[in-house]
């Protein structure tokens, strides 16, 4: 008996018999680890920078636009909404091709870097990173070299395109803008041991928010009044602060830390200061981002929605935020405590270097919380790693909203914020992240 074999369309022919079979494929990338290897290169660089907390919001948001745009151009569909649509971008004259590529992912990764290049400082040390992604692109055959510089000038446009609406955000005129001065009389903020930094950013306000079109409609309740009088709102916060700080625990000296997100830490040692690099509090949002992701096994798409939303968010929510802190302009724990009752007390963490009120961790943490609720949904259990590549263990949730109300208790237990900054603080950023997916998530 004679036998005739052929593979056709998975099925093996046998004798004139087409017999089932599966024929081994090569298995799709894991884009959320991906992405999120590629995304950390840009971490490493703002570390670098000692990006500030919101500068460093700037950069991502503007760093993941990049893939959400590249596959937007490819007619790709999302999940929720349109977040060009949505935000004031609607209203920029984009301008690109709608011609198909033959792995978007690519692009919108080598995009994502070469934005990161051109928004830093020391942005020049992603271009081995860009030659690297390419290397392995074509290693793993996610593109092919005769259609490499096809998508190579897509990423070169969509990052030019980018980098067009950055320039017009208010960042660049920040320098011209009247230098900040700390006021005189008690209550108000001055810099803080041990390095006796600058204020920070005093005119943040005036950069352009993606979702925000009031900043008065975010503003926080009035705080407490500076008063030392024995029994008033600010001198029993004050006293929370010493007390708590003084009786720590193991688990709330963890928590402080695992939160600490300091990028302006300095050690002396001797006569010597040494800055210690820290993630930026963006940047751990960042992070939970893509752990959740690569956890739900998205799609390279949705992927680069979700961290795109979430570095817009974090860029309204440090705007806001910022424009709180200099519209109060209050003082820190650490210098009342230190004037008024323990020359020697310091708190467990580093105070960093602006204004106290609203606590800038309880207002992005939330509103990010929220963002990635409604993406994710409700009690989205997730192991938190954004810590470990700077020695901090793992550490479990039960959903990013039970996250961000440690991040927010993180800070009085770090002694570096009152009671009623981190209380409203959590509430302006519920009340930024529920407007930003009222507009986003109604358009499903």
């Amino acid at each position: 008996m004679s036998f005739l074999f052929k593979i056709c369309s998975g099925l093996f022919l046998i004798g004139g018999l087409y017999i089932n079979t599966v024929l081994s494929s090569p298995k799709d990338p894991n884009w959320p680890k991906i992405y999120a290897e590629e995304l950390f290169h840009i971490t490493e660089v703002m570390v670098t920078d000692v990006a500030s907390p919101p500068v460093a919001a700037r950069i991502y948001a503007y760093s993941n636009l990049a893939p959400y745009l590249v596959v937007k151009s490819q007619g790709k569909s999302f999940r929720h909404g349109d977040l060009i649509e949505s935000s004031y971008l609607k209203n920029h004259e984009w301008g690109i091709p709608t011609s198909q590529v033959s792995s978007p992912e690519f692009v919108g990764i080598l995009a994502m870097l070469k934005v990161g290049q051109a928004i830093m400082p020391s942005g020049y040390l992603l271009e081995e990173k860009q030659k690297e992604w390419i290397q392995k692109a074509l290693k793993d055959k996610i593109i092919r070299k005769k259609s490499l510089q096809e998508h190579i000038n897509l990423a070169d446009l969509i990052a030019k395109k980018i980098m067009e609406v950055a320039r017009k955000d208010g960042y660049l005129q920040l320098s011209t803008l009247t230098r900040y001065t700390p006021q005189k009389g008690e209550g108000y903020w001055y810099p803080t041991p041990p390095a006796y930094i600058a204020a920070v950013e005093p005119e943040w306000e005036t950069i352009k928010p993606f979702f925000i079109q009031n900043l008065e409609d975010f503003k926080p309740a009035p705080m407490a009044p500076f008063d030392m009088k024995e029994g008033s709102s600010f001198h029993k916060q004050l006293m929370e602060v010493y007390n708590t700080t003084n009786e720590l625990n193991e688990e709330k000296k963890l928590i402080a830390n695992f939160w600490d997100c300091n990028p302006f830490k300095v050690e002396f040692s001797g006569h010597m200061a040494i800055g210690v690099k820290k993630i930026s509090p963006g940047g751990h949002w960042i992070g939970i981002t893509g752990i959740a992701a690569e956890k739900s096994d998205l799609s390279f798409t949705e992927t680069a929605f979700v961290h795109a939303l979430v570095g817009m968010a974090l860029h309204d929510a440090f705007i806001s935020c910022w424009k709180a802190k200099y519209d109060t302009d209050r003082i820190r724990p650490e210098t009342v405590i230190n004037q008024k009752m323990d020359q020697r007390w310091r708190p467990l963490l580093q105070t960093p270097p602006f204004p106290e009120y609203t606590s800038g961790h309880s207002v992005i943490s939330r509103a990010s919380a929220v963002v990635l609720t409604g993406y994710f949904g409700d009690n989205f259990e997730f192991i938190d790693s954004s810590e470990t590549y700077f020695g901090l263990p793992e550490r479990p949730f039960p959903s990013f909203l039970y996250a961000s109300e440690e991040a927010a208790i993180s800070r009085l237990y770090g002694g570096i914020h009152f009671r009623d900054a981190i209380e409203e603080g959590v509430k302006q950023g519920e009340k930024i992240g529920d407007m930003i997916w009222s507009k986003v998530g109604s358009q499903d």
